[in-house]
């Protein structure tokens, strides 16, 4: 019996928000074990929890822009289970009902496009983490993370194949940071999602016995452990054999999943209301005031791009990357020529914001001066080789580009006068070249320009010295 894959994912943001859900220790990564805590997100007795009002803002702005329905009120619930890393004994979530219900997001384009209906986006506290010391055999426990705000977005299982899954994370990953409700680092955990795949008969309505792939937070990652998860899913239905409802680990070196555990079902938890905490109440007001504040939506962005005149490739790239698009809307309005700026911005602003860890926002170049590098270029007078090779400079000083390449001697002659009298000297150093160029090898133009670019060290307008070049040596011939 043919068999198709059925997938479902539950992805987890954390919200870009100073301090925790519940208290006010900081979120930021990177700080010692066991520093960014309190008596709250470790769990003491009689510490009351108090809302986070930004992260509530977050995740109703979330659901908005992915057309959900923002519940104007929502409840807490006491998720149980027990975990070292989980200081409470049980996790603070949302069952019902959640901040936002539905929504969806559509995958291509035209004919090909295929809508991924959401289930919901709730509210939870994160865990902390265990680290394992296998040289000295044991486990140390780093509560820092617990407590830190998140969303998590559950969709329906309308998801067929590894390449739709990771198609709908990545778009769904430059939404959220696009919109700035999540830094999205996933090296941090910072978005990541739990894969339930299974397989039925073609054609049928019935769904298969799923199991759950925990915490995966790499693109490639979800799409291998879902490829080998079909497999051998399809592997056990072939041989006669039935697939158990688990819950899955996926080990990347060996490109495989593993069972930890008997999958859990939502009574498993035991969710009763959280006691501690009031219900949280969305005005009208604040959902509109959320909804002014939305950006336009990508497809709309794209449109606008290409519109004045970028390729669609280009349009993409800048619409994928936090602030870049604001960043090329400033540096367009400063004068810079759109396509021009945009080839600036993802061959070399980009890639060095992403090399060094830099918003665009916080970028010493500023738009202004990109504008003025764009400009120079599209004049001619600086050259692209030399505009290349200054600009880490550029980016790192944040100098005007025209007094960093007047200081290094790269602006490009471009007057008729000193280009002629450097074609000039060139004919009359290479008469035997030119006189072969009269003769019909053409190609000897481009060994007479660079011997221009050579004399005036690279400062040379090419174009200008080939007409240079070309008007000297006509001249010779007449006389």
């Amino acid at each position: 019996m043919e068999m198709e894959p059925v997938i479902g994912l539950e992805i987890h943001a954390q919200l870009k928000t100073k301090t925790k859900l519940f208290c006010d220790c900081p979120t930021e990564p990177g700080a010692e074990p066991n520093t960014n805590i309190c008596e709250i997100c470790t769990g003491q007795p009689g510490a009351l929890p108090r809302m986070n009002a930004r992260a509530l803002e977050l995740a109703a702005k979330a659901g908005l822009a992915l057309g959900s329905t923002v519940n104007h009120r929502s409840l807490f619930s006491r998720k149980n289970y027990f975990y070292p890393d989980l200081p409470n004994g049980f996790q603070t979530s949302q069952l019902d009902p959640p901040i936002c219900s539905g929504g969806e997001l559509t995958l291509g384009e035209g004919e090909a496009a295929k809508t991924i209906r959401l289930n919901r986006i709730h509210l939870e506290d994160d865990a902390g983490k265990c680290v394992h010391d296998e040289k000295r055999g044991r486990s140390l426990v780093d509560l820092n993370r617990a407590g830190v705000p998140l969303i998590e977005i559950v969709t329906e299982p309308d998801l067929s194949s590894s390449l739709e899954a990771i198609e709908f994370l990545k778009k769904l990953h430059a939404l959220l940071i696009r919109l700035e409700v999540t830094e999205g680092r996933l090296e941090e955990g910072e978005f990541r999602c739990d894969v339930n795949i299974s397989l039925k008969p073609k054609g049928s309505s019935q769904l298969g016995v799923r199991g759950e792939i925990k915490n995966l937070n790499s693109f490639r990652f979800v799409g291998q452990a879902i490829e080998y998860e079909i497999k051998r899913q399809s592997s056990l239905y072939a041989s006669g054999q039935s697939v158990r409802q688990e819950t899955l680990h996926f080990d990347p070196a060996h490109h495989e999943t593993r069972t930890l555990r008997t999958k859990e079902e939502a009574h498993d938890y035991r969710y009763f209301p959280q006691p501690d905490l009031p219900p949280v109440i969305v005005t009208e007001k604040t959902i509109n005031s959320l909804k002014a504040s939305l950006p336009a939506p990508i497809e709309q962005t794209l449109a606008r791009l290409i519109s004045l005149g970028l390729k669609e490739d280009q349009a993409k790239l800048l619409t994928d990357r936090r602030e870049a698009v604001e960043y090329f809307d400033a540096a367009v309005e400063a004068g810079g020529e759109p396509k021009r700026v945009a080839t600036l911005m993802n061959e070399l602003f980009l890639p060095l914001c992403l090399k060094t860890d830099t918003k665009p926002s916080t970028a010493c170049l500023t738009p202004k001066s990109l504008a003025s590098l764009a400009a120079l270029l599209e004049s001619g007078q600086l050259g692209r080789r030399a505009a290349y090779e200054m600009f880490e400079e550029l980016f790192k000083s944040g100098t005007d580009p025209q007094v960093l390449a007047s200081k290094k001697g790269v602006l490009q002659i471009s007057d008729s006068d000193s280009l002629l009298k450097l074609a000039q000297e060139v004919v009359e150093a290479h008469q035997d070249e030119v006189s072969k160029f009269l003769g019909g090898q053409e190609k000897l133009m481009s060994f007479l320009v660079g011997q221009v670019m050579r004399r005036s060290r690279g400062a040379a307008d090419p174009k200008g010295a080939a007409k240079a070049l070309a008007l000297v040596i006509s001249e010779g011939k007449k006389q």
